[in-house]
């Protein structure tokens, strides 16, 4: 891979190489040891990479650094995902390098996951020679690999540039770095040919951005508005049936503090959306469950019947509120902040928009809230009755697993610093029901892309760029193909990382959705798929595995693979229909999931007035 000659190239007077050399080597340094130094300085402790021809010489700069770490993984989306996970778990940059051209167009899913989810991450990709590029002749490719991922990448970056000058390089890695954290965080892409890694720089003379007038007039978006939240306290304090509905902005912006004093100030009910699964604890008295198309009935009962709902740090997407958006929370007063004000408006329209920082937000809400209250007790005691009667885990099980009640039992076996790492299907929704997580632990979830595979490249990442935390991955047996050649990046850095495999033999999700709205055709689904044996997989790999059924005594088995040293995988088989319940159906409002409840039963329990069929 890479350039077709020697990969230094040679190097004369009136060779393309002088032609890009930077500086008057008074100074001198080589670009990529440039590159890989503001990294480190910038805090990044692990570039996930799978090399190629045209990022060796970055890579190579990376050679006996003990301050910054390459992470070999086997395919460049993973990659991406290890990045993602990284900047998800430390709040700062998660950085993936790979080659130009398949290894660029590799990251693209994983760069998109960061995108919509706002993780900050930057991609660095090799490309090659500046006098190999083609520009702007109307030829397909002249450089081998080439490739103009700047272009391809664009609509799924907050920024993305070519760095043909080797002059612009600080520049170009501030701005980027800048963008990456700034306002609504997201991922940036810088792409660097080879003779401008090589190229020979003088730091000293190099051009920077901070500081710059493009850095000066730099401004995402205005400053958060807190005008409003003297006046947004009064309503929640005098509301009958508030809601606080908390997102991942909550942990985007580190406002988890302030969400949790707000509670404790107020003791408001707070209901969380799938990627806010892990903004409160939930052993807390004012959590409320997940809500959502998958979420806990008595949790869309709850937002359902609020008379004041504050959403913060959502963008109010239809897998939250069904749909039929204009009957969600239809008999409360909603107030949505979020630091973006294009989310604004978009979902909801009766809503009240406050372009704010979730953290910022949070703590002028609570500063305007001199002394704790609580909030009214009959709304408490309905909440608790609906949690009561309605509850994601059944009171007795039938002979099989069930897969809410394996959530439960190993929520109740994970450490207080362990850190879940989901893969995408059904078992991501039994998660979100039935996974009780406590202070300090960490959720990692695929939101807005849904990747499938996301979630054992995702907790490796996460688990490294941690110092080594225990790392708990579930997935199911279709989204852990996509990715299991990762698990040769587990063996080699013996990781303690928990693999569980709900196998149920089908994409449990789009089968579901097949049996309900395709009557029961099941193409690709079952139909054409299959899945191996888990546990030989693993061994193959030299990691130590265990199938568990209904047969054996499974909740030991979680308890030796949970306490055991190093890296460890579960297969827990499930009948192939296994159904992920409740569930919203299409034009239904929140509160009317199925299996249905019968009509008289849901219109005693609503508060306000029912939706007509």
């Amino acid at each position: 891979m890479g350039e077709w000659n020697s990969p230094m190239g040679d190097v004369g007077p009136g060779s393309p190489e002088a032609r890009v050399t930077g500086g008057n080597g008074s100074n001198g340094m080589k670009l990529s040891d440039y590159v890989i130094g503001f990294l480190a300085g910038e805090g990044v402790t692990h570039i996930f990479e799978l090399i190629g021809g045209a990022i060796t010489h970055l890579l190579d700069s990376t050679f006996e650094r003990r301050d910054i770490r390459c992470v070999s993984v086997r395919h460049e989306q993973a990659a991406a995902f290890a990045a993602e996970g990284a900047g998800r778990i430390t709040g700062n940059l998660g950085v993936a390098m790979a080659t130009s051209g398949p290894g660029a167009t590799n990251l693209i899913t994983g760069i998109g996951s960061a995108f919509f989810d706002s993780i900050p991450c930057l991609y660095i990709t090799g490309q090659v020679n500046t006098y190999e590029y083609k520009w702007d002749r109307p030829v397909r490719q002249i450089g081998f690999q080439e490739t103009d991922i700047v272009s391809i990448v664009r609509p799924i970056t907050k920024y993305a540039s070519m760095v043909a000058d080797p002059l612009r390089m600080r520049y170009e890695l501030e701005k980027a770095v800048h963008v990456a954290r700034t306002g609504r965080p997201g991922p940036v892409l810088l792409d660097i040919p080879m003779n401008v890694q090589r190229a020979e720089i003088d730091p000293e003379t190099l051009p920077a951005f901070l500081g710059s007038p493009e850095h000066g007039n730099w401004q995402e978006a205005p400053s958060s508005d807190l005008s409003l939240a003297g006046e947004i306290a009064e309503r929640l304090l005098s509301a009958g049936r508030p809601v606080v509905l908390a997102g991942g902005g909550i942990r985007l912006s580190g406002a988890e503090g302030e969400l949790f004093r707000l509670a404790e100030r107020t003791c408001v009910p707070v209901a969380v959306t799938l990627m806010g699964l892990d903004a409160i604890p939930h052993d807390h008295p004012s959590f409320c469950g997940m809500v959502g198309a998958y979420g806990n009935r008595y949790s869309n009962l709850t937002v359902a019947n609020a008379d004041f709902l504050l959403a913060v740090g959502t963008r109010l997407d239809t897998r939250i509120t069904g749909t039929r958006p204009e009957s969600f929370a239809r008999g409360a007063r909603i107030v949505h902040v979020d630091i973006d004000p294009n989310e604004l408006g978009q979902k909801v329209a009766k809503s009240i928009g406050v372009r704010a920082d979730a953290r910022s937000f949070l703590a002028a809400l609570s500063d305007r809230i001199p002394s704790p209250r609580k909030c009214p007790a009959p709304w408490r005691e309905r909440i608790e009755r609906w949690r009561r009667k309605y509850p994601s885990i059944p009171s007795t099980c039938g002979p099989e697993i069930d897969p809410n009640r394996f959530m439960e039992v190993l929520s109740g076996l994970a450490g207080e610093e362990d850190i879940l790492a989901v893969d995408v299907g059904q078992h991501q929704m039994w998660v979100g029901q039935s996974f009780r997580l406590r202070a300090g632990q960490r959720a990692l979830i695929s939101g807005g892309m849904g990747a499938m595979g996301f979630g054992l490249p995702a907790g490796l990442g996460a688990c490294l760029a941690s110092g080594g935390r225990r790392t708990i991955v579930v997935s199911g047996d279709g989204g852990f193909q996509i990715n299991a050649q990762e698990l040769q990046t587990v063996a080699h850095h013996r990781l303690p990382i928990k693999m569980f495999v709900m196998n149920n033999r089908s994409l449990g999700m789009v089968r579901q959705f097949q049996e309900t709205y395709f009557d029961g055709r099941l193409q690709s689904t079952v139909i054409g798929y299959s899945a191996p044996d888990f546990v030989r997989l693993a061994h193959a790999y030299g990691i130590p595995a265990v199938k568990v059924d209904s047969n054996v005594p499974w909740e030991e088995e979680l308890r030796k693979a949970i306490s055991a040293a190093g890296p460890f995988l579960v297969e827990v088989e499930l009948p192939q229909d296994t159904q992920v319940n409740p569930k919203l159906m299409v034009n239904r409002p929140i509160e009317d999931m199925y299996p249905f409840l019968p009509r008289e039963e849901l219109t005693a329990e609503m508060l306000v007035p029912p939706e007509e069929e």
